[in-house]
Parts: structure tokens; C-alpha cells; sequence
């Protein structure tokens, strides 16, 4: 059976359609949904949101928010979110590097958080942008 999922952020609806699962980057772990599940209201870690769909996998890197799940529907208010196939890898590379030497050089601590974050959210991105190429390897696997 399926459910509906739909993301969000503030500039876009970047996905909606029947599913069969999502999974989601949780504050306090990962989490699979599926159709039936009990209502719930959870935060969003920066991670990587995989929604399964018959044979077909997607991919989305998503910088934290917040999700609300019904019986029926998941609805993922994204901070920012980017399907896998949008994905600069070389753009996300430049700022991993950056967040790294910039981690590197000792900031203050108020900094410090700023740049942890960054570099998790450029490696999620590198990361989930690697799933393309993935599945232009092996086509018959994770297409969308």
C-alpha cells in the first residue's frame, strides 16, 4: 500500500507522489516510514531522505528541517533539499575543502559549529551525488 510524500522547502515542492517507503535522517536516528504508520512530528537531521517506489530508489540530500507523518502522508518541511541528480559534486567538494581548512585553522567556537556544518552537509551532498553515478554505472539499479 502506498503513502504520499511530499517535500518541501522554502523556495519549492521538490518532490510529491505515492510511495512505497521513505527513509529519513532523524535527530535521533534513522527512521522508515511506511503506509499505516503512527502519527508522528520529528526533526530532521542533514543527511540523505531515500524514497522507494516499486523497482525505482531516489535520492535527496537534505540540510535538517522538520517531518510530519500520518497514517496517509509525510510531509518533510526541508531546510534546503537537492535531488541527487542535482547535485554539483564539484561545487560540494570545493566547500568540504573549504569547511575543512577553515576547521583546521583553529576558529573561535562560535565559528566552530558553523563549520562543522558545512563540511556534514558538503559530504552528505558528495555523497548522495555519488548515487548518480552509481546508477549510470549499473543502470538497472536506484533509477528514478
Amino acid at each position: 500500500m502506498p503513502i504520499f510524500v511530499e517535500i518541501v522547502t522554502r523556495d519549492r515542492e521538490l518532490y510529491h507522489d505515492q510511495v512505497d517507503a521513505v527513509l529519513l535522517p532523524g535527530t535521533d536516528g534513522q527512521m522508515g516510514i511506511l503506509e499505516g504508520h503512527a502519527p508522528l512530528l520529528s526533526t530532521l537531521e542533514i543527511g540523505e531522505i531515500v524514497i522507494r517506489k516499486g523497482d525505482q530508489t531516489e535520492y535527496i540530500a537534505v540540510s535538517g528541517g522538520v517531518v510530519e507523518v500520518r497514517p496517509d502522508k509525510v510531509t518533510i518541511l526541508a531546510e534546503a533539499a537537492e535531488h541527487f541528480e542535482e547535485i554539483d559534486i564539484e561545487r560540494a567538494e570545493v566547500a568540504r575543502e573549504r569547511a575543512r581548512q577553515l576547521l583546521e585553522s583553529s576558529p573561535p567556537p562560535e565559528r566552530r559549529i558553523e563549520m562543522v556544518e558545512a563540511l556534514k552537509k558538503s559530504t552528505w551532498r558528495i555523497r548522495v551525488a555519488g548515487r548518480r553515478r552509481s546508477a549510470q554505472r549499473n543502470p538497472h539499479l536506484d533509477q528514478s
